[in-house]
């Protein structure tokens, strides 16, 4: 019998997460491992933007370190995942099904919203893995729809796995920083987390005109958008259990989320 995955949203973080002494890392090192094994996996990244959704096709996707100014070793680091060509193609019939348009790309690998969290969760790089690409102009809703046109891969032993950033302000960042973050940040993603528990859709589409530092917590929403594919990816209803809670560089939430 095929597992029935629940769909994820985790925030990933700066690319040097993935050496970093910090709860978040050691939270994505062992989420993998909670969750089991699934068949393949489906990554909605914030580092990905098409005119529609797009879907990578390639076999062997390329790790893509899609990032300047970082320690020379993070540029070596490799994840050679197998692709999910066939996955791509399945995925494109569920949204073409419901009138959205969708696409391909057979050249595109991972980015490091995909390969960060995917090395600390399955570092064997052995599971079949793609890309859904954003499209920021058409907001939390159009996400919401594409997720919930891609229910039904939770049923095939798909996880289906939303990378961004509760909070997501390369401005207020400070990373020297050990303290608490600052207001903004922090009521932020507390009232996140309180939609997100109560299952209340409606406000999380609403949420640069209903929840509080909205405009500090994202002064553009493409880190938030892959939570919006993975809510959806849970089918109508679903409730958000936060599954860690912290913060790094001062005002950067490392939230994930379980959606059931």
């Amino acid at each position: 019998m095929t597992a029935r995955f629940p769909t994820v949203f985790v925030s990933h973080g700066a690319p040097t997460l993935i050496g970093e002494e910090v709860p978040a890392r050691d939270f994505l090192a062992g989420l993998g491992g909670a969750f089991g094994r699934p068949k393949e996996i489906l990554v909605a990244s914030a580092h990905w933007e098409t005119a529609k959704p797009t879907f990578g096709t390639v076999e062997k996707p390329e790790t893509i370190h899609d990032f300047y100014g970082f320690p020379d070793e993070l540029y070596r680091l490799r994840y050679p995942a197998p692709g999910a060509p066939g996955l791509a193609g399945r995925a494109i019939e569920m949204l073409q099904s419901t009138g959205l348009a969708a696409s391909r790309d057979d050249q595109r690998g991972l980015d490091h919203g995909a390969w960060v969290p995917l090395m600390l969760m399955y570092p064997g790089a052995d599971i079949p893995a793609t890309q859904i690409s954003l499209q920021h102009p058409l907001g939390p809703a159009h996400h919401l729809a594409v997720g919930r046109a891609l229910a039904g891969l939770r049923d095939e032993g798909v996880l289906v796995l939303g990378s961004g950033s509760a909070t997501h302000n390369l401005s207020r960042l400070d990373w020297g920083a050990n303290g608490a973050p600052a207001a903004w940040a922090k009521d932020f993603d507390d009232w996140l987390d309180e939609r997100l528990a109560a299952g209340d859709a409606d406000a999380l589409v609403d949420y640069r005109a209903r929840a509080p530092g909205a405009a500090l917590a994202h002064p553009r929403d493409e880190h938030l958008l892959p939570l919006f594919v993975a809510l959806g990816a849970a089918g109508e209803g679903a409730r958000g259990k936060r599954l860690h809670a912290s913060f790094t560089h001062g005002n950067l939430s490392m939230a994930a989320y379980r959606f059931d």
